[in-house]
């Protein structure tokens, strides 16, 4: 079976002046796509990009809008175990696309 991880990083005006996120670490280690993809797509605001890592797609990050109430932005990244295909990692970035 196929494994899926996904990280978070939360990116503050504070954590920008120093080039870095205020708060970073794993949501979910999981076996099942579908959970992975729940979990990715589980930010609190809606999303304005999602972006592959490179050519290879070794990791695909969702970028959400700005919360309004805080100013923070957070970022989701559904990372691949080597033995999933790159044609099958393309299909999973436009599902994630779609939101």
């Amino acid at each position: 079976m196929k494994r899926y991880s996904v990280s978070y990083e939360i990116i503050t005006e504070e954590s920008v002046k120093y080039g870095d996120a205020e708060e970073r670490g794993t949501i979910s280690e999981s076996n099942c796509l579908r959970d992975a993809i729940e979990d990715v797509l589980g930010g609190s605001q809606s999303i304005g990009d999602v972006q592959p890592s490179d050519p290879d797609y070794r990791w695909i990050t969702v970028y959400y809008h700005m919360d309004l109430a805080t100013g923070d932005y957070e970022n989701r990244t559904l990372f691949f175990n080597t033995d999933v295909t790159l044609a099958s990692r393309k299909r999973i970035d436009k599902i994630l696309s779609q939101g």
